[in-house]
């Protein structure tokens, strides 16, 4: 049957600006982008821009000659890398082939070592090699070959079009201000039309940090929902983000929870055949054990791949890991313990997580009733009651039996909080729990998460929120994990 995925009556585009664009994951920032740019596909979709049929916008001059200039980088990199040609290959292929891009990749790697990345550039993709910000990387590239391109044409009235889908999603702050860094610096040398889709909120933070001089070329906008499909444009203030940031400090917990530790994780571990070791600086220096007292939060940093959502599921006895101590909620657990431990003591009374990716964690069939059904005699509250404290009492009523499925990212992120908190354990791991929301409800995300901390459950954070949760936590609550030499874990 016939049905509106999204409808917005003015979508702006700035000549020669640059437009970040916020708002919550699946709303349509995606959908939008890709039909200005040309790439929906007209046999199942139909189009109208500017109340014209969508085959006059492909044929226009803007579009034209915008996409012959530009280049899409989009979200998720692996369906976007072919798996028959090697990644060089790809870097040079069709409109690509304009230079070398030897110059941004060692850029964008900050490699001093040549072979490291020429391996890199001989990989045919496959789901985990590259890995993830590697990928994001290589696309990255690609389109600063085009603008590298536009800058040698120095030729100011070629209409562009770039359009970057969370192109920092899967880097750490590093990677993703070297990112802007590199975008900026060939901004200022050559001027282009560009939308950055993101829900990093930081990114606010570095521009008026490091490049205040280009705050009038920058539009900060978020994409909100008006009802089932139809979203609007408003400007996002970034003085709404800054002054919330700067006075977002949580609290200390009550004196009767402290020094009341829920779990206990030794330093050093091995699992599939690395060793991996927390400590309490960031140079790496000082060994520290993973403690978490009734109340308190802990935030555990390291770059992505390292192994941060690795120790959550040896936590949780999802991963075996060849070596590691631990004690939770009293009990011992090493990687001795029978896997009935978990099943027994862990899972969904002990300890719980909210995992990072919502359509990986919900039954996508189920409706968001059936959600909690299987959790009702866990559940403290009724389930409007619950769901109410991310949701309104309008959308309860519209998703109260709809298909998970049909929920948008955000929407999923939310009901993927909820039902882990709905089951009120000592322990809650949080893998990326701020993923895919728009401002407001990071904000209700987070006043939620610290109320759980006031009522004295135990958390642990992992998050490349780096600048949210670095100034929501105490230092001494922030640690670091890193893998190292194979030389044997201590088990401390």
């Amino acid at each position: 049957s016939d049905r509106t995925i999204v409808s917005i009556k003015d979508y702006p585009v700035y000549d020669n600006h640059i437009t970040f664009l916020f708002g919550e994951s699946g709303i349509g920032k995606s959908l939008i982008s890709k039909a200005l740019y040309g790439l929906l596909d007209t046999s199942e979709l139909v189009v109208t821009i500017n109340d014209t049929p969508y085959a006059d916008h492909l044929k226009s001059k803007w579009l034209t000659e915008s996409r012959a200039n530009s280049f899409f980088v989009f979200q998720e990199p692996s369906s976007h890398l072919n798996p028959l040609m090697k990644i060089s290959e790809q870097l040079n292929e069709g409109s690509l082939d304009c230079g070398n891009e030897r110059d941004i990749l060692e850029y964008l790697w900050q490699y001093s070592n040549d072979d490291a990345l020429d391996t890199i550039l001989d990989v045919y993709p496959k789901p985990y090699r590259p890995s993830g910000g590697e990928k994001q990387r290589i696309l990255l590239a690609m389109a600063f070959k085009k603008i590298q391109a536009l800058i040698d044409q120095n030729n100011r009235d070629l209409s562009t079009y770039f359009v970057f889908d969370e192109p920092t999603g899967s880097l750490d702050n590093r990677y993703r201000n070297l990112f802007l860094r590199l975008l900026l610096d060939r901004y200022c040398k050559r001027q282009f039309t560009a939308v950055i889709i993101t829900h990093d909120y930081s990114i606010i933070s570095e521009i008026y940090n490091q490049y205040r001089s280009l705050v009038p070329y920058i539009h900060f906008k978020e994409l909100s929902r008006v009802d089932t499909t139809e979203v609007r444009v408003d400007d996002f203030s970034p003085d709404d983000y800054l002054s919330w940031l700067n006075s977002s400090r949580w609290g200390t917990v009550k004196n009767s929870l402290q020094n009341k530790p829920v779990l206990e994780f030794g330093s050093d571990f091995s699992i599939f055949s690395r060793n991996l070791r927390i400590f309490q600086d960031r140079e790496l220096t000082q060994p520290s054990p993973l403690t978490i007292d009734k109340g308190s939060v802990v935030y555990l940093k390291a770059p992505s791949g390292v192994g941060k959502t690795t120790i959550a599921k040896i936590i949780l006895g999802i991963y075996k890991a060849d070596s590691f101590s631990m004690k939770l909620c009293g009990k011992n657990y090493s990687a001795k313990t029978h896997q009935s431990a978990w099943t027994k003591h862990v899972w969904g009374k002990q300890a719980g997580m909210v995992f990072q990716h919502a359509d990986e964690s919900l039954d996508l069939q189920a409706t968001v009733k059936e959600t909690f059904d299987g959790l009702s005699t866990r559940m403290q509250s009724d389930l409007d009651t619950l769901l109410g404290q991310l949701f309104t009492p309008k959308t309860i009523e519209v998703i109260r039996h709809k298909k998970t499925a049909l929920l948008s990212g955000g929407q999923k992120q939310r009901l993927n909080l909820l039902r882990t908190l709905a089951l009120n354990t000592d322990l809650v791991i949080f893998d990326e729990p701020l993923n895919g929301l728009d401002f407001v409800n990071v904000k209700k995300v987070l006043e939620l998460l610290n109320q759980l901390r006031m009522n004295g459950t135990a958390i642990l954070m992992i998050s490349h929120n780096e600048e949210i949760f670095e100034a929501l936590i105490d230092e001494e609550n922030i640690l670091y994990l890193a893998e190292i030499p194979q030389s044997g874990c201590n088990n401390n």
